[in-house]
This record gives C-alpha cells, sequence and structure tokens, in this order.
C-alpha cells in the first residue's frame, strides 16, 4: 500500500489541538518544537496517572453495584494509582506534601465507594452524607492545591475542576445504576476528556511555580498539546476496549453502549489522522484500525467465551497482520519517523496486553486482569509520546513556539478585569458596562461570550434560526450552540464540559474555565470574586 502520496504538505493542527494564540511576530526566533520537554514530561505523567484515575472510579464504581466478582480487584486498583501519584508529589512538594497528598486524595476513593453502597440499598440518609464527604473533599483537595502551588492554580479555580471532575464520575454512576448505559458512557467520555484539561492546568501551574526544576520549559506548548491529545485517544481506547471485553464476555447490556463509545473514539481518531495528513488518511486508517483491530477484539472475546481454540487461532492471526499493517501506515505516514520495526513491536505489546486482560479475567485471576490493564493503559502514553515524537519531527516547524523575550513588553499583554456579579467589564484600562454579568451555577463559573469576544477584536454572530454562535478570530472559526455541551473549532467538535446557553438577560454564556482553557488565558481569581484575564496577543 502506497500511503505517501496523500501526506498534506501543510499541517491544519488547530483542528486537532485548537488553540487561539496570534501567530509569532516576524522578529521573533523560533525554537526547536519537542515533545519531550520536563514540563512536557510532567504533563504526560498527570495525563496518565488523573485519567487512569477517572477510568478506574468509574470501573469501581459499577463493579461494586453490579456485585461482580471482580469487584474487589478494580478498586484495589483504583487505591493503587492513587499511591502511585505519591512519587510524583513527593518529589515536586517533599514528604511531607506527598503524604498529606495521600492521607486527602486515597480518601475520597473511599467516599465514592460509600456512595455506592448507599445508593444499592437506597439509603437516602447514607447517600446525602457520601456526597458532603465528596463535598468536603473538593474543598479540602482544592485548597490542598492552591497552597502547594503557591496560588499559580488559585485554591478556587482547582475547586471548580475538581467539583466538575466529581459530577462526571457522579453523572456516569447515576445513569449506569438507571440502566441508562448510553448515557453513562457519553458522560464518561466527557469526564475522561476533562482529566486532560486538569493535567495542563496543573502542570502549567507548577511549571510556572518551579521552573529552574523544568528548565524553563513549558507545559501548553503545541508539541505537548498533540502529545497530550494523543495520550487522551489512546488511553481512551485502552479503557474503552479491556471494559466492553469483559461486559461482553458477561453478556452485559452495557456492551453495546461501550461499542457505540469505542466506534466514537475511533472517529475522533480519525478526525485527529485527517488534520494531520488529509481525508484520504483518514480513511486508510479508519480500514485498517476498525476491520482486524477493533473488529476483531469482538471476535476474540466469542472465541474465548466458546472455547473455541480455532477460532482463537484465527482471530490471533488476524490482530498480528493488523500490527504489520498498521505499523507499516505508520512508517509510510510519519516518512519514516516512527519506523515499522518499533510501531509493530509497540503494537504487538498493546494487543498483547488487551488479550491478556480478557483471558485472566476469563480464568477468575481478577488481580491479574487488572495489573495487566493498568499496564496496558500506560502503554498507551508511550504511544502517545512515540507518534507525537514522530509527527513533530517530521513537520517541526508547525509546533515551533516563538522564543519567549527576555523581558514583556506590557503594550502587548492583554488584561481583562471582571467580577462575579458585576456588569463592569475592564480591557486594558478601558471600562465598559455590560448589560449581564458573570456568575456561578452548579459549581462553575459563566461569562458573556459576546463582551469577551467583541473585547478581544473577534467577531460576533449570532444564527436565530439556527441557534448558533459563530466567532472568527483571525484565521479560526469557533461555533457554539445553544443547550449543547459541545462546540466546533476550524471544524472539528470539542467538548465544552457544561451547557452553553442564554441567561435571563438573553446573552450567551460559557463556562470560564473552558474559553480560557481554548483562548490561552491566565487566570487569577481574587477573594472578591474577581476575574483576571491576562494573555500576551
Amino acid at each position: 500500500m502506497t500511503m505517501k502520496k496523500w501526506i498534506v504538505p501543510m499541517l491544519s493542527m488547530t483542528l486537532l489541538m485548537p488553540t487561539m494564540a496570534g501567530a509569532a511576530s516576524p522578529a521573533a526566533t523560533a525554537v526547536k518544537a519537542s515533545v519531550n520537554t520536563p514540563a512536557a514530561e510532567l504533563r504526560a505523567g498527570l495525563d496518565y496517572l488523573l485519567s487512569e484515575h477517572f477510568t478506574l472510579a468509574v470501573t469501581a464504581m459499577t463493579k461494586a453495584y453490579d456485585g461482580t466478582p471482580d469487584a474487589a480487584a478494580a478498586y484495589k486498583a483504583l487505591d493503587q494509582n492513587a499511591l502511585d501519584m505519591q512519587p510524583a508529589i513527593a518529589s515536586l512538594y517533599g514528604d511531607a506534601g506527598a503524604a498529606e497528598f495521600e492521607r486527602i486524595f486515597r480518601a475520597h476513593n473511599q467516599y465514592t465507594d460509600e456512595l455506592v453502597k448507599a445508593t444499592k440499598n437506597k439509603d437516602t440518609a447514607a447517600i446525602q452524607t457520601a456526597e458532603d464527604k465528596v463535598s468536603g473533599f473538593v474543598d479540602e483537595f482544592g485548597n490542598f492545591l492552591g497552597t502547594a502551588t503557591e496560588g499559580k492554580l488559585p485554591a478556587a479555580a482547582a475547586k471548580q475542576v475538581i467539583r466538575s471532575h466529581e459530577d462526571h464520575v457522579q453523572e456516569v454512576f447515576e445513569d449506569y445504576a438507571a440502566g441508562d448505559y448510553q448515557g453513562a458512557y457519553e458522560a464518561y467520555r466527557k469526564g475522561y476528556a476533562e482529566m486532560f484539561g486538569i493535567s495542563k492546568a496543573l502542570s502549567s501551574a507548577i511549571v510556572t511555580q518551579m521552573p529552574a526544576k523544568f528548565e524553563s520549559t513549558k507545559a501548553d506548548t503545541k508539541a505537548a498539546d498533540l502529545r497530550s491529545a494523543l495520550n487522551q485517544l489512546a488511553g481512551e481506547h485502552f479503557a474503552l476496549s479491556a471494559l466492553q471485553m469483559q461486559e461482553q464476555y458477561e453478556g452485559r447490556a452495557a456492551s453495546d453502549a461501550l461499542i457505540r463509545a469505542e466506534a466514537m473514539n475511533t472517529a475522533d481518531f480519525k478526525a485527529a489522522i485527517a488534520s494531520i495528513y488529509g481525508a484520504e488518511g483518514a480513511a486508510a486508517f479508519e480500514q485498517i484500525w476498525v476491520t482486524n483491530h477493533v473488529n476483531a477484539q469482538a471476535d476474540f472475546v466469542s472465541a474465548v467465551k466458546n472455547k473455541d481454540a480455532a477460532a482463537q487461532a484465527a482471530v490471533e492471526a488476524r490482530i498480528a497482520g493488523f500490527t504489520t499493517e498498521f505499523a507499516a501506515f505508520l512508517d509510510s505516514a510519519t516518512a519514516g519517523n516512527l519506523p515499522k520495526a518499533a510501531g509493530q513491536d509497540a503494537l504487538t505489546t498493546h494487543e498483547n496486553q488487551v488479550q491478556q486482560v480478557l483471558t485472566k479475567y476469563a480464568s477468575g485471576d481478577y488481580t491479574a486482569s487488572y495489573q495487566t490493564n493498568r499496564e496496558g493503559y500506560k502503554t498507551m502514553f508511550s504511544v502517545g509520546q512515540a507518534l507525537g515524537n514522530a509527527i513533530v519531527t517530521q513537520f517541526n516547524d508547525k509546533f515551533q513556539e516563538a522564543a519567549t523575550p527576555a523581558t514583556t513588553d506590557p503594550a502587548a499583554m492583554t488584561k481583562v478585569w471582571m467580577k462575579v456579579g458585576s456588569g463592569v467589564l475592564n480591557i486594558n484600562g478601558t471600562v465598559t458596562q455590560m448589560d449581564t454579568e458573570p456568575f456561578i451555577w452548579s459549581g462553575m463559573t459563566y461569562i458573556p461570550l459576546r463582551y469577551l469576544s467583541e473585547g478581544i477584536g473577534a467577531e460576533v454572530k449570532w444564527d436565530k434560526a439556527a441557534q448558533q454562535v459563530t466567532i472568527k478570530a483571525g484565521s479560526d472559526t469557533l461555533v457554539f450552540w445553544m443547550n449543547k455541551d459541545f462546540m466546533e473549532v476550524n471544524g472539528m467538535r470539542q467538548s465544552v464540559g457544561a451547557k452553553v446557553f442564554v441567561n435571563d438577560d438573553n446573552r450567551t454564556v460559557v463556562p470560564l474555565r473552558f474559553i480560557t482553557e481554548l483562548l490561552g488565558w491566565d487566570v487569577q481569581w481574587g477573594g472578591d470574586k474577581s476575574i483576571t484575564l491576562t494573555k500576551s496577543m
């Protein structure tokens, strides 16, 4: 198969991991881009640990609710994930900081277990007690992060994202307990994606706090964004596959919803490939990825369940063929920057781990199954690193960042000030009286979209019939829809994390955390609920 013919000469990386940052000044000196900087490594490590926490928390809760024989092993894996975070915390904040982290973080795993038991027993008082403990964790852990990062990640902002995370976990569990498996795994994907936003915010705060430790590198570069995006796609693929195979083996109703979630993950992977290598490359990816990889895994489950050795051997042969074909695809697509041999080794390791998760599960060795599950999940982050490195090496000029000037020109900084409950908007000293106010609802801060957008020079259009807001900023186009929790950046769908809606003042409002992450603003919270946004424009 000849694949180089569809490698496009120009990337559209804003489709994969959008950034609204302006182009570098012609006078600025670009530096070579890399996915392997100290800050990018920190972010990738947090990507892994935080997202694995989410996957294991949901799995442990649903398994406990169903009373499956592997429930105890799932919870043990969740607890071990918390313990595995401790060395990373100790390396940053010492043994005392790590001990305090462990005390707070491990306990909240127990609170969610208590919530499962209370829900299963329909004990409303116990449910409320468990939910109160979770709320206490949100406050305590938010304060811990605010103090540890010396305010680089403000406690108020930390509490907001932690509360959102807990809400997503509970939403998945509540939908699952109600038998709404499709809704549960749609919420799962949103909550999973959110963990990568948290790791970006936390890693950015840490490297800002400790620039020397991270050699003055940044966690939010275009190359680091690419690596994180690939981490997210690859990790989610493994987590969904491992869980779906177990559910299919047991004949549970949730299997179909997991298959649908896997298809959505594949669609996102395809879109990412298209943003780099065009539609023809994406189509080639999908054909290889689905036929003898995703579909073959379902056939593998059937063979294991039926104890059909011949069928199992046939499926394993198909999967081996996939590793060869897909490794050749990656070698050709990346112009040899991810060599076929290295790609095939990684893919073979991945496939073996996926299969062992199921075979050990089927044999009743649940502890070994979850140990392999964790090893396999971690492997996907090596895949994200290797593929990200190959792409950045191949198209390095597209990922380069302008060299940071020795001094910051105040004239190049945009500063936006607003306050919850106030209609005053101050942009670089120019005060505007808005006809609406920022507010907090369901633990999330919302801000008026039009005022912020127009204040920084973007064009805003409203389509009443479509209930759609379109924002044009430079070469980028953002589209929001009312009462939807997703939007599009240059044609690619992104989760907003909460619904965009029109408030009582007839103004479109969006979650502050999402829009600031998307636009790359630094956020500072005042004790009076003021919000200061700054960015070099």
